[in-house]
């Protein structure tokens, strides 16, 4: 960047300036696109560097990241306080006072905890009393195998000789 102001000849004054001074002499209601700003600053300073359509790019990106120019419509405007910009899609779920929010509520301690930590209950697994493993009941996981065919008594198609 220390290069880009080396370069740039003394009359000019910085980009930013020359862009607000654009989008309020232009002055168009829906704000302006980048190609009637940059013809205004082109006309008005003849003498620009060869990298002005990137230079351009760049200040008004940087503008609109910080919010002094807001980007609408394909266009740059200047901020107005009765303007409001709804973002896309559904907004947010209005919150009620008394309920509480993801994040700040505390762990729970267990009932003869004494000293105020919370401790983080682990799930055991349960076995039966009797210390046999327990019995699967239901069906198992994946696919069931493929049924085998049953030999006939009969012999037909199939041979049992080995």
């Amino acid at each position: 960047m220390a290069t880009q102001e080396i370069d740039r000849p003394p009359s000019l004054p910085p980009y930013p300036e020359m862009i607000m001074a654009a989008v309020d002499a232009l002055d168009e209601p829906m704000g302006s696109n980048k190609t009637s700003i940059s013809k205004f600053i082109e006309s008005k300073y003849p003498n620009l560097p060869p990298g002005h359509a990137t230079l351009l790019k760049h200040h008004l990106n940087r503008m609109k990241d910080s919010g002094q120019i807001i980007f609408w419509k394909n266009n740059y405007m200047k901020p107005r306080p009765d303007f409001i910009r709804r973002g896309r899609g559904r907004p947010p779920k209005s919150k009620e006072p008394g309920m509480p929010t993801s994040g700040s509520a505390k762990p729970k301690s267990r009932p003869g905890d004494s000293s105020g930590e919370s401790v983080q209950l682990k799930k055991k697994k349960v076995s039966p009393d009797n210390g046999e493993q327990p019995t699967k009941t239901g069906r198992g996981r994946g696919r069931p195998p493929k049924a085998k065919p049953t030999m006939g008594t009969g012999g037909e198609g199939v041979s049992t000789q080995a």
